[in-house]
């Protein structure tokens, strides 16, 4: 299998602190032709939205 980024993005809304617990919410929103596509939330403790994440990669096996 093989597999490669095509392109990724963070967007960074507010300060906080990288010491504290944050918890990272994922899901993958299209997988399809051997391309998946993601995105991501980034929240401290009380909820609040501090990044976000997307990504586009794709998939391949090695014999095709």
């Amino acid at each position: 299998m093989q597999v490669a980024t095509i392109d990724h993005s963070m967007w960074f809304h507010r300060p906080f602190n990288i010491n504290e617990w944050l918890l990272y919410s994922v899901e993958s929103t299209s997988a399809s032709s051997a391309r998946g596509f993601v995105r991501g939330e980034f929240y401290t403790q009380d909820g609040t939205l501090v990044a976000s994440t997307v990504q586009e990669g794709v998939m391949r096996n090695r014999n095709a």
